[in-house]
C-alpha cells in the first residue's frame, strides 16, 4: 500500500527540529521506503570519494537524507510552516491546503 505525505517532490519546507533547524529549502527527491526526504542545502555532509575514471576524487558536500517528520511545508503567505490539509475542489481536483490561511498549494 501507497504511503501518503504531506510532502511532495519541489514542495518549499522548513527543517523544524535537528541540528538544521529554521533553514528552509525545496525538496528534491523523496525516499519512500525510508520516510526520508532529500532537501536542497540541508543536512550537508562532506564524502570522501577516491579517484576513478569517471571522476578526479577529493571531498564533495552533497545534501544527506531527513526523516520526513522532522519537516513542514512552508507556506509563503503566512511566511511560516503550516500543516496542511487535503479537500477536492469544485472540479473534482484533489489539492492540499494551508490550515491557517486555507491558501491552496498545489498550483
Amino acid at each position: 500500500m501507497k504511503k501518503h505525505y504531506h510532502v511532495k517532490k519541489n514542495d518549499l519546507v522548513m527543517v523544524i527540529t535537528g541540528k538544521d533547524k529554521g533553514r528552509t529549502g525545496r525538496v528534491l527527491k523523496v525516499l519512500r521506503k525510508k520516510d526520508r526526504i532529500i532537501v536542497e542545502k540541508v543536512n550537508i555532509i562532506k564524502k570522501h570519494v577516491r579517484p576513478s575514471a569517471k571522476s578526479k576524487g577529493g571531498i564533495l558536500e552533497r545534501e544527506s537524507p531527513i526523516h520526513i517528520s522532522n519537516v513542514m511545508i512552508y507556506c509563503e503567505k503566512c511566511a511560516k510552516p503550516v500543516r496542511v490539509g487535503r479537500k477536492i475542489l469544485d472540479d473534482g481536483k484533489k489539492v492540499r491546503f494551508c490550515k491557517k490561511c486555507n491558501e491552496v498549494i498545489d498550483k
